[in-house]
């Protein structure tokens, strides 16, 4: 397969594809296949440079944010020790850039759900209401529009292992076809008014319409605060209040970590749950998020 090169300096592709941002990315050899948007995707990290198909290039860097400026991201963080210690652990993650929609929907599947387990929900809704694609030899297939699932019946989603979350996904999709809720609206409103129009969605509360802001419209300040965040924040910043209400983490938060919260968030995220993944009892330790955090 034809490659060309990304500079690809303070990246570590593994790390970003698999830091439970998207679902849908298969190692491959040395790299990874997916889609962005609709066009077929072969990613390969070599040193600080990025191979790419050539049709997917700018696709490429910019779904990976290769301009976001990770120095001055770092130099803003809090100079605490656990989001230093978390910021050491995930050098070289960024957020991705993810379609819109794409992160909406794969959102309101997340609840109290493990990351494999959404990975396996996304594979089949691609699968199932996809577009089909092609590269060389392999077959992709591009997260079904809102049209697609907005036309289904919630049983159709229920087969795709989306239990409750199947009438969600499908008044969601019916609200974004319809322009009731219009994306591209959404993405030129400010924070709280994009977060508030968002929460109309079905299955869209405070955590996951910031989960969308942050992924799929680029709001870089936005903090979801999922199980993992919620633990973090009262186990380390809190560790001498007995009572810390979900309304004072959400507040601290939003202020205290900056213009670059949802960097922060992430990294503290996805450190949290691969060290502390092995000090539980059960696979709670790998859900995105819970239902009363949704």
């Amino acid at each position: 397969m034809e490659l060309v090169v990304l500079p690809a300096v303070s990246l570590d592709l593994k790390l970003t594809l698999g830091s439970g941002q998207a679902f849908h990315w298969v190692a491959q050899g040395e790299g990874w296949l997916g889609a962005i948007g609709n066009t077929p995707v072969y990613m390969e990290q070599r040193g600080a440079e990025v191979f790419v198909n050539p049709e997917a290039a700018a696709a490429s860097g910019r779904y990976l944010a290769l301009d976001h400026p990770l120095e001055e991201i770092y130099a803003s963080f809090p100079k605490d020790p656990t989001l230093q210690e978390a910021a050491v652990f995930c050098a070289g993650m960024r957020i991705l850039r993810q379609p819109a929609w794409e992160a909406v929907a794969t959102f309101i599947t997340s609840s109290m759900k493990q990351v494999a387990h959404i990975a396996q929900i996304s594979h089949t809704l691609r699968r199932r209401y996809g577009r089909r694609l092609s590269l060389g030899e392999h077959t992709l297939f591009a997260y079904p529009e809102a049209e697609a699932l907005a036309a289904l019946e919630e049983g159709d989603l229920r087969a795709c292992a989306l239990g409750y979350r199947a009438k969600n996904l499908l008044g969601a999709a019916k609200m974004v076809a319809s322009g009731e809720v219009d994306l591209t609206e959404v993405a030129g409103m400010a924070d709280e008014a994009a977060q508030k129009e968002l929460c109309r969605l079905p299955g869209v509360g405070e955590k996951v319409a910031n989960c969308a802001l942050l992924f799929g419209f680029e709001r870089l300040r936005s903090f979801p605060v999922d199980v993992w965040i919620e633990r973090v924040i009262r186990e380390k910043y809190f560790p001498r209040r007995k009572t810390v209400t979900a309304a004072q983490i959400r507040t601290f938060c939003a202020e205290y970590f900056g213009p670059y919260g949802g960097y922060a968030q992430q990294y503290l995220f996805h450190h949290a749950r691969i060290t502390w993944n092995s000090r539980r009892s059960t696979g709670a330790g790998s859900k995105r998020g819970s239902a009363k955090s949704s």
